[in-house]
């Protein structure tokens, strides 16, 4: 009976030893994958502020080019007044052939929407289209894309913000694999010399573009479907 007891007691001594090694181990795991989560945290803020960082210096030093390169088209995408006329102007000074306005809005009309860029009716008549189709800058590629090819231009200016600009060329890049793209950047707001921390609108307008930036990047590690065939959904001027 002694050595019953004793047996007893020295079982019943260890189990607790037993158990709060397997919580000590539990509790080191759960502590190694906090400092992980942590670390990984801490790794991801530091890519994306510097990631902010750089895009707004790039977009900070894009300056609109005095005379550009004569291309074979021009096209603006829609979403301000100064965009238009940087394009109406170019296409008036001979730099493209034809202009195409993606993004229009479908209520526009072609007389309003040449009021509203105050250029030559007979210029406008005669060499711009339009695409109302294109929702998104997306779509500005997808339209964009369709008209280049049906009328087989090899060089094209694109007329957008600053700011907007690295997106549209990520964007019309995957699909205008035959036509060279000419940047013109218009710059409404100087950003150099890191004014755009004292404009808080320039600053949430710089952050949302940087986020559909990376958007657009991560859609690029998913194949791009080709689009389709056909150009109904760009309207042709007269004439043209």
């Amino acid at each position: 009976m002694t050595m019953d007891a004793r047996d007893s007691t020295g079982t019943a001594g260890q189990m607790p030893v037993v158990v709060r090694l397997r919580d000590h181990g539990k509790a080191s795991r759960l502590r190694a994958a906090l400092r992980l989560s942590a670390l990984s945290l801490l790794l991801i803020a530091t890519l994306f502020a510097g990631g902010f960082g750089w895009f707004v210096n790039k977009v900070s030093h894009l300056t609109t080019p005095a005379n550009p390169t004569k291309a074979d088209a021009i096209i603006v995408l829609t979403g301000g007044q100064s965009r238009l006329d940087a394009a109406m102007e170019l296409l008036a000074s001979g730099k493209g052939e034809r202009l195409l306005i993606s993004g229009v809005h479908p209520s526009a009309s072609r007389r309003q929407l040449q009021a509203a860029t105050g250029g030559d009716k007979r210029l406008f008549s005669c060499c711009v289209d339009i695409d109302r189709a294109a929702l998104d800058t997306i779509g500005n590629a997808e339209e964009s894309a369709k008209w280049v090819e049906n009328h087989a231009y090899g060089t094209v200016i694109l007329v957008t913000n600053n700011y907007h600009m690295p997106r549209s060329l990520l964007e019309m890049g995957r699909l205008l694999h035959r036509a060279k793209l000419e940047p013109y950047p218009v710059v409404n707001s100087n950003l150099d010399n890191g004014g755009w921390l004292t404009k808080p609108r320039a600053l949430r307008v710089l952050f949302t573009e940087y986020n559909k930036y990376l958007l657009a990047l991560a859609r690029g590690i998913l194949p791009v479907k080709p689009t389709p065939d056909g150009f109904a959904v760009a309207e042709t001027a007269v004439g043209g």
